[in-house]
């Protein structure tokens, strides 16, 4: 590779290939491009040897200038293991993860650079970048690479992360709304000077008619309008030619060949004499449009769909007080809390393991799902689940606003479905650009043979008044304030876009157990031999399982004076049962199958069934579980809509009870296995229909995510699936027919919202047309539909929402 150093020229300097700075100091030039300082020389270097230069092809001049590239020593302090800790989210012998803020990130390169820096390092597993909080979540192989190496391979090509140990300090953020603030404060300078310049054109006053007065005063516009032109219209530009360049139209298209029209125009009236130009529409419109961008931006923002995590994670723990366990609120949690942890329980704060030894999950995390053994005084990091009997913690750090949220919103528990609506209006929006362009040069050549004068302003008015704007903002807009709706009413969403699948939906699937049936209310009758340490063992085994029947027989063994005993061996088969040893002697809790019952006496119908054996005596619990309140109204409510079904993996005991909601004999299914569970959903997907399971989030995380829509349903436990979709409050369950309603009237807001803004385009591009819309107010026109659509979009599902009894 050919390097060389030229001599720097006063007169003319170079510009850097990579940041775009004057070569003011040094020109290194490397295969004929042209480099201001070592440190942008060397990324292109590093970019080149791992063939990622396609990184300019996206942005001219897409790096950040490396001339005052610190020295190595700045991040010794990273070679500390406990400063590395402090930094961490995830640590284990293959993977370290953790999320750093990086304020250079600021356009579409930065985030394919930062993202594809596996290629650039080996050891770096997965980079995923956040471009609004400009932070990039990384995860490396620490056999491979130290927490020091990555950060200064960041610093090296022009990302050095802004990194402090105070979590507040951390968490500040530059405003990302700086650049827009500063491009409208320019083009409104710019919009009123030539506007008070071109006063006595507006008026005609004659004391002003000199010849070199008007010269004076056109070029003095065009100097208040170069500003204008190359920097507040840059964003328009680049997004018009990016898309172009990958083959596509998008909504920047028109409205550059509208600014690039209005200039070239004017450029030319000036120049040649022939008139005033058009410079004053020109500062207006990109003032007016970038006064829209801002509104729609600050509106956008205080739909606030990222909330906090105490929002989205309505659950609790329990927490060992004085040896006595209590249930607690997850935000009530803080540091130096002693929390039980059950099994398939989220660790929900980074912690130290008090028990001998805890096998964990950390496959929300990694995407690995091999259990992870830990011993007593390991560090625990939040978002693993516990795999096997209960362990105790001590919380060392608090619970993470965001990283609860990162863990349900991560790439492993993305489904496949499409945002149809989206689609839907990218569709509109390519075709109804094309329209444009044709209805606009048939107006232009309409006019060049009726009125010539004309020709500039109905062309380029049509261009500047016929924006798609309105069309993509209706969705997001009108989903994103349904959302907020449904978290008010404690009903937790995923995105928005479970709210457009949930519109679709034809058949509703419950689970039974925990579900459809109350886990506080419940009678249970005892059958068969059982001395007392045979009820202790079962109170130890159930001791430590989420499940549904498992909590009841806890709480009923409790009041029967039933001992802790330590057990050894346990284990949870999902579907079948517990099992372990206790005193010496195996112990079986669960079906009748999985236990080897053999015994003489038999359940009574409509009670689901618990059986154990243990050293020598067998009987089985029989449970009469009471239905949720309101579900009797809420299937009432769903039968004339929606097809329903009841899967559930405890025997058919209850068939005869439940046959009054779901008469068809097919509609329930019985001594149902996760995956027979999942299998059944597809089995209702290939013959079209489209499903919302609801269940407890236990069993069931397979068929959450194959469903269209998947709720897990909480009564403060912290059992919780990323799998699913939706969190619902156990108390909201009989409004899950009006929130589905609720849904499909959203998708009526949309397509109203999509009538409004064509009624603004016909009647504006019926003006522009017929030549009587000036460019500067077509300017005005355009971000008004899209407030309006905005504004439509948000009453109209807050209306709704009244009027339905949502909130």
């Amino acid at each position: 590779m050919p390097t060389m150093t030229a001599p720097i020229k006063d007169t003319q300097l170079a510009t850097c290939y990579h940041c775009g700075d004057p070569c003011d100091k040094e020109d290194i030039v490397v295969d004929d491009k042209h480099f201001c300082c070592q440190g942008c020389n060397m990324v292109y270097e590093i970019l080149q040897e791992n063939d990622l230069c396609n990184y300019y092809d996206l942005e001219k001049n897409p790096g950040i200038s490396l001339k005052n590239l610190t020295a190595d020593e700045q991040f010794a302090y990273l070679d500390s293991p406990e400063v590395v800790r402090q930094l961490l989210e995830f640590d284990s012998e293959d993977l370290q993860k953790l999320t750093l803020y990086i304020p250079a990130i600021h356009c579409s390169s930065c985030i394919w650079l930062l993202e594809n820096l596996y290629q650039l390092k080996d050891g770096i597993k997965q980079s995923r970048v956040n471009f609004v909080k400009r932070q990039l979540t990384i995860g490396y192989d620490p056999a491979s690479l130290s927490l020091r190496q990555v950060v200064e391979l960041l610093a090296s090509i022009g990302y050095e992360p802004h990194i402090s140990l105070d979590n507040q300090e951390k968490d500040k953020q530059a405003n990302p709304n700086r650049s827009l603030y500063i491009k409208i404060g320019v083009a409104g300078f710019s919009f009123g000077n030539i506007m008070l310049l071109s006063f006595p054109e507006y008026f005609g006053f004659e004391g002003l008619q000199d010849e070199a007065v008007q010269k004076f005063i056109s070029y003095l516009n065009i100097g208040f309008a170069l500003p204008v032109f190359f920097y507040c219209s840059s964003d328009y530009f680049l997004s018009a030619w990016s898309s172009l360049r990958r083959g596509f139209v998008n909504i920047d298209v028109p409205i550059s060949l509208g600014i690039l029209t209005l200039f070239g125009r004017s450029l030319y009236e000036i120049l040649a004499q022939a008139g005033p130009g058009y410079l004053d529409s020109l500062a207006g419109l990109l003032f007016f449009l970038l006064i829209g961008k801002w509104f729609q931006q600050k509106t956008y923002d205080g739909l606030s769909f990222e909330r906090d995590f105490k929002a989205y994670f309505p659950l609790g723990i329990n927490k060992i007080i004085d040896g006595k366990i209590t249930p607690l609120a997850l935000n009530q949690v803080e540091v130096g809390d002693k929390l039980l942890i059950r099994n398939k329980e989220l660790i929900p704060a980074d912690s130290v393991l008090l028990s001998t030894e805890a096998s964990i999950d950390y496959s929300f995390v990694t995407g690995e799902s091999d259990p992870i053994l830990r011993k007593k005084g390991n560090y625990l990091y939040a978002g693993g689940r516990l795999i096997g009997e209960s362990a105790e913690v001590l919380v060392d750090k608090e619970v993470s606003q965001g990283y609860l949220t990162r863990l349900w919103n991560q790439d492993t528990f993305t489904k496949d479905n499409e945002l149809h609506w989206q689609s839907l209006v990218d569709r509109i929006a390519r075709y109804f650009t094309g329209i444009i362009l044709f209805i606009a040069a048939a107006t232009a050549a309409y006019w060049y043979f009726v009125n010539p004068s004309v020709v500039v302003t109905a062309f380029t008015a049509v261009l500047i008044v016929a924006c798609p704007c309105a069309l993509a903002l209706a969705t997001p807009f009108t989903l994103g304030t349904a959302m907020s709706v449904f978290g008010r009413i404690k009903f937790y969403l995923k995105n928005a876009s479970v709210i457009e699948k949930m519109s679709g939906i034809t058949h509703v699937v419950f689970d039974k157990t925990g579900t459809i049936t109350q886990n506080q209310k419940f009678e249970i009758r005892q059958v068969g031999q059982a001395s007392a340490a045979t009820l202790d063992a079962i109170y130890s085994l159930v001791s430590h399982s989420t499940h549904p029947l498992s909590r009841k027989l806890f709480h009923h063994l409790g009041g029967q004076q039933a001992s802790l005993q330590p057990l050894s061996n346990w284990e949870e088969v999902e579907g079948k049962g517990l099992a372990g040893t206790y005193q010496g002697q195996p112990i079986k809790v669960g079906s009748a199958k999985y236990v080897g019952y053999l015994g003489s006496a038999q359940p009574q119908k409509n009670a689901s069934t618990v059986y154990y054996v243990y050293n020598g005596e067998a009987g089985f619990f029989e449970i009469q579980n009471q239905l949720r309140p309101g579900f009797e109204s809420l299937v009432q409510d769903l039968q004339s809509t929606y097809k329903l079904s009841l899967i559930s993996g405890d025997h058919a005991g209850e068939r005869e009870m439940l046959s009054r909601y779901f008469p068809q004999e097919t509609a329930m299914r019985f001594e149902q296995s996760p995956e027979d569970k999942l299998n059944y959903i597809r089995q209702l997907q290939t013959s079209g229909e489209k499903v919302l399971m609801i269940g407890d989030g236990l069993n069931d995380a397979g068929a959450l995510k194959q469903s269209e829509v998947g709720v897990a349903l909480t009564e403060n436990i912290s059992a919780f699936s990323p799998a699913c979709d939706g969190i619902l409050d156990a108390n909201q369950f009989q409004r899950l027919g009006r929130f589905l309603r609720f849904a499909s009237l959203s998708r009526h807001v949309i397509i109203a919202s999509f009538v409004i803004s064509f009624l603004y385009n016909v009647v504006g591009l019926s003006l522009a047309v017929a030549g009587l819309l000036e460019p500067v107010y077509a300017a005005i026109l355009m971000p008004v539909s899209s407030i309006t659509v905005v504004a439509f979009a948000t009453v109209s599902i807050h209306g709704l929402a009244k009027w339905k009894k949502m909130i």
